[in-house]
């Protein structure tokens, strides 16, 4: 058979159709599990690896249809490429920022916050870089932005504004070896950015960054390319290699459902390894899809599912708006009890379903299908035409227009930031501003105890301690306080090392470093260690609906019982009465969450004050033994 002119030698005979069975199922398996950890916190640890796999199915996609246009034209057309993911992205993303910024308007309060800077960055798809660049946690709740799921678009964008350029100029120019090599080491480049730039502390940086998250749409490019040497006709696959590949396949899907169901996203295995094996699943499945009368592609693509990935954008979209919202104008409660907590999920997914489905019928498909100018053609028209056009043309200008003024008022009004940050600032400011240690003073009898003089004691934490320091500077007048948000307990030895040896560690040390990261009694040991015995040790439990805070706790008070000098701060107890103090995060607080949280520690603080003092061997030695 010959080959068409402009073809590349290596073109196969016979070119696949673009679709690939199996694909919508798969997109609505990702979108499904992502939706449930954003709807249902704690359900699904690990659903945010959905977001991966929209990263591998993107990057298959996008090269394969560029791959098919180069085989049948000899080109790729770069305006009319871009031009197609502006009719696919735009018209959907537009009516989201309108109707959701007019509706935060409407609530108030902390959705406002940075709500301008999420707009501009939207809408010019960089919206990930201004995420790390304004210090934004994505796996915490401290302030939650309104469109911060939008991240993940714009690294998509970014790829899809690249990628063709390389394709054309780089890639297609060199040989078969050379291409799969190339993007091997890209995506292997990616992963080990991701591994070696990581912060524990802080994992977001390397998760929103489009370098460092590249891995999954790189693999998905070379899963396109490799496969474009496949066969698309059953006879041509030998049966050993089509049923290898579609129990692979079944097993590959299997891991990810574990996957997104027990990958936490503090855990540093997630960004050294477990999110490119997330990649490298996805890719596992796509290739199973690929089989020749798949039957695992014909199972995934039940019309369900199908329904759902073909209206995955949109859901996507929707979903994490929505979510905060609804927490932002509901009482409390609804995020703090549980089964209210799970209510509000289900509004949330359902205002989300609905909102996909209306956005995909009357925004994306009529643009999709007619472009920009025909369908502002076909909207113009409606007023010439019958009287239900014309009233729907109506009613679609005045929400245009109501969107915009609702958008335009809401930027005006937005505030500088959060409650939880205005909290954290002033707390900084506090500690900033205190006054300079008093000379050592003279013991006196009538004077309180050692562990209750603030100028004998240091405290180190988090931004949980932040919100408390001006509470704490109150109660503990000289109180020595060393705080930084999303600290965790694993920097406390080198921090205590350094103010030991700088001669500024004080006799009593209080230690709150629980709630962004698990603790081990290594650490531990290690502080106690770095204080030494003639020191006493306060420790503070920790409160924040994450994962690991069980296991913190029972550290901790596991810990604070073996020894004599070491007490516990019991806040987690302390708040569980008072959980409507807290902020909608349920970790950080205001003045009555901050005077329950200095009352923990003064508690603790007291204790260790009352214990006798320890007998001195030496001295028994003058007093009468017992014959």
């Amino acid at each position: 058979m010959s080959r068409r002119p402009n073809a590349p030698a290596d073109a196969p005979a016979t070119t696949a159709v673009a679709r690939v069975r199996g694909l919508d199922g798969l997109r609505a398996v990702a979108v499904i599990v992502v939706v449930l950890f954003h709807l249902t916190p704690g359900a699904v640890v690990g659903g945010y690896l959905g977001v991966d796999i929209f990263f591998v199915v993107s990057g298959f996609i996008i090269t394969r249809l560029l791959l098919l246009e180069h085989v049948g034209t000899g080109r790729i057309g770069l305006r009319s490429f871009w031009a197609r993911r502006a009719r696919r992205l735009l018209p959907a993303l537009v009516v989201l920022l309108l109707v959701c910024s007019t509706a935060a308007l409407a609530v108030g309060g902390d959705v406002l916050v940075g709500l301008g800077g999420q707009l501009v960055t939207a809408l010019t798809f960089s919206s990930n870089w201004y995420f790390i660049q304004t210090g934004s946690d994505y796996f915490a709740g401290t302030a939650p932005e309104l469109f911060r799921n939008l991240w993940s678009l714009a690294v998509e964008e970014q790829f899809y504004l690249l990628w063709p350029l390389v394709l054309l100029l780089v890639v297609l120019r060199l040989p078969r070896g050379g291409r799969i090599a190339l993007l091997s080491a890209g995506t292997v480049a990616s992963a080990m950015a991701m591994a070696l730039l990581l912060s524990p502390a802080n994992p977001t940086s390397v998760y929103y960054g489009t370098g460092t998250h590249a891995f999954g749409l790189t693999l998905g490019a070379l899963l396109a390319l490799v496969s474009r040497w496949w066969s698309p006709r059953a006879l041509e696959w030998s049966r050993g290699a089509r049923r290898g590949l579609g129990v692979a396949g079944a097993a590959a899907l299997a891991g990810l459902l574990a996957l997104s169901l027990l990958m936490p996203g503090d855990a540093d295995w997630t960004y050294r390894g477990g999110l490119l094996a997330v990649a490298v699943l996805s890719c596992v499945v796509i290739a199973a899809f690929l089989v020749p009368g798949s039957s695992l592609s014909r199972a995934v693509d039940a019309a369900p599912l199908r329904w759902i990935g073909v209206r995955s954008y949109g859901i996507y979209l929707w979903h994490w708006p929505v979510f905060v919202l609804l927490a932002a104008a509901l009482p409390p409660a609804w995020s703090t009890d549980p089964a209210l907590a799970w209510g509000l999920g289900g509004i949330a997914a359902a205002i989300t379903v609905g909102a996909a489905a209306v956005s995909h019928r009357f925004v994306e498909t009529p643009i999709r299908r007619d472009g920009f100018r025909a369908s502002w053609r076909a909207w113009a028209d409606g007023w010439r035409r019958s009287r239900m056009a014309a009233v729907a043309s109506a009613v679609a200008a005045l929400l245009v227009v109501g969107g915009v003024a609702g958008t335009a008022a809401a930027v005006v009004l937005q505030p500088d930031g959060s409650e939880v940050e205005q909290r954290i600032r002033a707390g900084r400011q506090a500690i900033d501003t205190a006054p300079p240690r008093s000379p050592e003073p003279s013991p006196t009898p009538e004077g309180p105890p050692a562990e209750l003089q603030g100028d004998r004691i240091t405290a180190i934490g988090d931004s949980v301690m932040l919100a408390a320091a001006p509470e704490l500077q109150a109660a503990l007048p000289g109180i020595q306080i060393d705080a930084v948000v999303s600290r965790q307990m694993r920097t406390a030895p080198d921090i205590l090392r350094a103010m030991r040896d700088a001669g500024s560690l004080r006799d009593v040390v209080i230690v709150a470093l629980g709630t962004n990261g698990s603790v081990g009694q290594a650490t531990l040991d290690d502080i106690r260690d770095v204080i030494g015995p003639d020191r006493e040790l306060v420790l503070v439990t920790a409160q924040a609906p994450r994962g690991w805070i069980p296991g913190v706790n029972a550290e901790l008070t596991s810990y604070a019982w073996q020894y004599r000098n070491v007490e516990l701060a019991d806040w987690y107890t302390a708040i569980q009465p008072h959980l409507g103090e807290l902020a909608r995060d349920q970790v950080h607080f205001g003045h009555i969450g901050a005077s329950i949280f200095t009352n923990a520690v003064r508690e603790a603080l007291q204790r260790l004050a009352a214990l006798p003092p320890l007998r001195d061997d030496a001295a028994d030695e003058s007093l009468p033994r017992p014959v």
